[in-house]
């Protein structure tokens, strides 16, 4: 009887409006919109939440330029609850159709006005399997946040020649991405001192000039 019952209410539950999308509740976003995330979801209200591939709708949803991850969960009786990871600007590269952003993984998400003081990244293949990308971006996300807040560019023509310009003009020798968080330490005591150019490719040995 107890097995009957279950099969029966399954059934009920997955064919009859009992527990359907009454309402779709979008967390996490900012710059992207409702309407884009509705629009991606192909939620039809009125559905059934165990009709709803949440799987499905994630996937469509995290295909929107400006999201990192999105999660689907119905939320019962009547609810189904998507909640976004929006992706952050952390650089920005000049492109012929304007300034493309992209966010700490290398991916090109928005075609945009950079936020203030966003730094220009200066490669040539932007990308998130970039070698050259993934090196800047790893060094720039080393940095103490109050040294980060001050570069202006970075420069990784390759791996082993990365260059911090900061927005006071001052230069930073960056060198290979090796090391990387022994250098950022190093950097925030050498930029106590004055100086032009901040060569801390050689994180024993670190210099100013």
């Amino acid at each position: 009887a107890l097995a009957v019952f279950t099969v029966a209410l399954g059934l009920v539950l997955y064919f009859t409006p009992v527990m359907s999308a009454r309402s779709v509740i979008i967390t996490g976003i900012g710059a992207v919109t409702r309407e884009q995330v509705l629009d991606a979801a192909q939620v039809r209200l009125g559905t059934p939440l165990l009709q709803i591939d949440t799987d499905g709708v994630a996937d469509r949803v995290a295909a929107i330029r400006r999201v990192a991850s999105a999660r689907v969960q119905r939320q019962y009786p009547s609810a189904l609850r998507i909640t976004i990871l929006e992706r952050v600007p952390v650089v920005v590269k000049d492109f012929p159709d304007g300034p493309h952003l992209f966010d700490r993984d290398g991916v090109d998400f928005a075609t945009a006005p950079p936020p203030p003081a966003l730094p220009y990244l200066d490669v040539d293949n932007p990308g998130p399997t970039d070698p050259a990308t993934k090196a800047a971006l790893a060094v720039l996300l080393a940095l103490r946040p109050e040294i980060a807040a001050q570069v202006g560019r970075i420069a990784a023509p390759s791996v082993a020649s990365i260059t911090l310009t900061l927005t006071d003009g001052r230069t930073v020798i960056w060198g290979t991405n090796d090391r990387t968080e022994e250098k950022a330490d190093k950097l925030a005591a050498l930029l106590t001192q004055p100086g032009h150019v901040y060569d801390v490719s050689s994180p024993d040995l670190p210099t100013v000039k």
